[in-house]
């Protein structure tokens, strides 16, 4: 087997292989030795069967499996031997198109191979950490949202007509072409007006009413409605109002604090208070890991894989195209071609995922079996009643289990690094952290 350098300009590399006939031959014959004594053949007894007959009957099919086993080999042997990683599936190509059993087989191989990287002094690395204390109004204004939930308001019976934000307590029946339809009726049905849980038009067709009228309301059902059958359709509901009630802001007081699953208000402030500045932290490190990112850009200069470079602004122009043309499905479009803002920031990508990957390989880095499973079962909770369905489909896709170990190898290398660099907290207010946490979304 011979193995000679053709391309060899920056991450480019290019091989000629070739196997010989001779080569290719024994590893024929010792794949058919290695089948002998399990062949049968009628006139001969199980394991006689002649090599001859056994080539005659299996030689090319052997032949074809035997020449991709020894190409794998010299590219595998070659990888090794030279420490090339590379960037994507290498390309072969036979160049003897023309071959027949007897020749030498010539193969061009091509890749892009993954850059060396410099190890980084992370010592050296100088970040400033945003740090907010959740204060008294801060945790005043989050108790205010509470008691203006739904889960908080008190309704009390009122006389008056039923307006925006009250609730009317009614029994209701719908037809459609006079006739009722599934799930189409309720008794002492709890309606918010304004709550929009209903049909469009539904609860507009309820303002002014009080406790005893009845009221026919016509609605028009969306043409995009889940039941098919109703699509489209016009519907009227016969209704019958039982009570008005008006929304009561409830008192700040342990009766609230209960409501929230807490024993008393000054554990309520205590949990918002400890679920606040877990949000604030999570800000503030989505924060320093946009400044660790950007030194380490900076910082780090190596040769992109223009593959991996490609691939990805392809990717990058594709998906903003799509966020930009929201109402075409699937691939039926226009050539999508990246600009040079696109090329940059999948230089940035691609820069950045190898540094982190190479950085956390070497550091060892690992996503546990253990974290898996917990963040699989975080996604699951996503589909009630699906868990065992997502779960077979976690098991037999790798592309998303590897979706999913992504971002977590990824903010594991972050805090390696992290633990070595110079990070200096700095108390800020809370408006400062959410002007920054804005700019990072806005580039």
């Amino acid at each position: 087997m011979k193995v000679t350098e053709t391309l060899n300009e920056g991450l480019k590399r290019g091989y000629a292989i070739t196997v010989t006939a001779a080569e290719l031959d024994a590893k024929v014959e010792e794949k058919l030795k290695e089948a002998q004594p399990t062949v049968e053949m009628k006139g001969f007894r199980k394991g006689k069967v002649p090599m001859a007959l056994l080539r005659k009957q299996f030689g090319q099919r052997l032949m074809g499996e035997s020449m991709q086993e020894a190409i794998d080999g010299a590219l595998s042997s070659h990888l090794e031997e030279t420490g090339d990683r590379p960037a994507a599936q290498p390309e072969m190509k036979m160049t003897n198109e023309d071959w027949k059993e007897g020749d030498d087989v010539q193969v061009d191989v091509t890749y892009e191979k993954l850059p060396e990287i410099e190890d980084v002094d992370f010592s050296k690395i100088k970040l400033e950490r945003m740090v907010v204390k959740a204060d008294k109004d801060s945790v005043k204004e989050a108790l205010d949202n509470l008691a203006e939930s739904p889960q908080a308001v008190d309704y009390q019976p009122k006389k008056t007509q039923a307006k925006d934000g009250d609730q009317v307590i009614l029994d209701f029946v719908g037809k459609v072409d006079g006739e009722p339809f599934e799930g189409g009726a309720a008794e002492d049905y709890p309606l918010v007006l304004g709550s929009n849980s209903f049909i469009p038009g539904f609860e507009d067709g309820l303002l002014k009413v009080k406790a005893g009228d009845e009221k026919d309301v016509e609605v028009t059902f969306p043409e995009d409605y889940q039941a098919e059958a109703l699509a489209g359709k016009k519907a009227v509901f016969s209704c019958t109002i039982k009570e008005v009630k008006a929304p009561k802001a409830p008192k700040m007081d342990d009766e609230l604090a209960k409501k929230f699953g807490a024993e008393d208000l000054d554990a309520l402030k205590a949990q918002i208070t400890e679920r606040l500045e877990a949000e604030y932290t999570g800000a503030s490190r989505a924060v320093a890991k946009r400044g660790l990112l950007d030194t380490l850009d900076k910082k780090v200069k190596f040769d992109l894989p223009a593959s991996l470079v490609e691939a990805e602004s392809n990717q990058i122009a594709h998906q903003l195209w799509h966020e930009e043309n929201p109402d075409v499905e699937g691939h039926d479009h226009p050539e999508i071609k990246p600009t040079k803002e696109h090329t940059k920031l999948a230089e940035r990508r691609v820069k950045l995922g190898l540094l982190l990957a190479d950085i956390g390989q070497k550091a060892e880095v690992k996503v546990t079996d253990q974290e898996m499973t917990q963040a699989i079962m975080n996604q699951a909770r996503q589909y009630p009643g699906q868990e065992r369905q997502f779960f077979e489909f976690v098991q037999q896709n790798a592309q998303f289990r590897q979706q999913l170990q992504a971002p977590m190898f990824e903010d594991k290398v972050v805090d390696h690094i992290f633990e070595q660099a110079v990070v200096k907290d700095k108390e800020v207010s809370k408006d400062d952290l959410q002007k920054a946490v804005e700019k990072l979304e806005e580039e």
